[in-house]
């Protein structure tokens, strides 16, 4: 629905893969989580996660999808994985314990995050077999079922340990792996979010007043009301206009600005905003078959009372 606004409202052709993937307002916007409204980082845990983690390209956006999960938070690899991330911010490096678990965990600096990785610690490190590291992901698939993850202790530890990892760094594994039974995300399913969560935020940066509308002609959804969406986007620069049986539509509208009542724009906001006109969806028991009743009577002349409305 955004972009279908934007294009209409820009004579423009936007689709989600020829939007700017490197957008520095965009991730501006992002790693000060001002994401009211954005597509799976609109969350009081997302958000308070986005200023430690300051994702910067699209990639740090996969990890932060799948690392504000039961199964991250309860396998301890949250604060490990933001130790590191800020280690390497402040120019240092990453030292693996066991180089040869590269290929697994040199993606998210050492620490497991996603299904996908937990299956080939399990080849690399326990020698599990593909059929047996599938069979791993899926008791990691099935949350909280009776003798999922916890059958595969004895075999995953001991492999490991006979294999010349220690006894310590094999149960650190276990658990972050125990962690994915309460809910943890395969690295495919992050990254599907993460290109939604950018598509939204940049609509959010460039387009708020077209993010307002369609976000509020998609209600219910969403952690925010429609009044918090307003007052988020009042704040981004959009001039948000109340109801009015003689202009609104059903859903929110789009409308040319006035020259006078604009806010400063917000960095990155595109310069011409138009203002959105609240639409008839807003008004509490009004069906939307009424509203069309009253856009249809209002095109065969304006309404001169409330009288004449009702």
């Amino acid at each position: 629905r955004c972009l279908d606004m934007v294009n209409r409202t820009r004579d423009s052709a936007l689709e989600m893969h020829t939007i700017a993937p490197d957008d520095k307002p965009t991730y501006d916007m992002i790693c000060a989580a001002d994401t009211v409204g954005v597509f799976q980082i609109e969350s009081r845990a997302q958000m308070s996660m986005l200023p430690r983690l300051q994702p910067r390209n699209y990639y740090d956006l996969v990890v932060e999808v799948a690392i504000v999960r039961p199964g991250p938070i309860q396998g301890g690899m949250v604060h490990p994985y933001l130790k590191n991330r800020e280690h390497l911010r402040k120019g240092g490096k990453i030292t693996p314990e066991y180089p040869e678990l590269n290929p697994a965990l040199e993606r998210t600096l050492g620490i497991p995050i996603f299904q996908e990785q937990v299956m080939q610690i399990a080849m690399i490190a326990a020698d599990f077999t593909p059929g047996e590291a599938d069979d791993l992901r899926r008791s990691m698939a099935a949350w909280k079922r009776k003798g999922g993850v916890e059958r595969f202790h004895g075999r995953l530890v001991n492999a490991m340990v006979k294999n010349g990892y220690s006894a310590e760094f094999s149960e650190r594994i276990f658990k972050q792996i125990l962690g994915f039974g309460d809910y943890g995300f395969p690295e495919s399913h992050a990254a599907s979010f993460a290109k939604l969560v950018y598509v939204s935020s940049w609509l959010k940066c460039h387009e708020p007043a077209c993010f307002l509308a369609a976000m509020i002609n998609s209600q219910p959804m969403g952690f925010y009301t429609p009044s918090q969406l307003v007052q988020d986007a009042r704040k981004h620069g959009v001039e948000v206009r109340a109801v009015d049986v003689t202009a609104s539509e059903w859903d929110c509208t789009l409308e040319p600005a006035g020259p006078t009542t604009r806010l400063p724009p917000y960095p990155g906001v595109h310069a011409d905003q138009p203002a959105v006109r609240l639409g008839l969806r807003l008004v509490a028991g009004l069906s939307e078959a009424a509203a069309l009743r009253i856009e249809n009577s209002r095109t065969e002349a304006p309404f001169t009372s409330t009288e004449d409305l009702v």
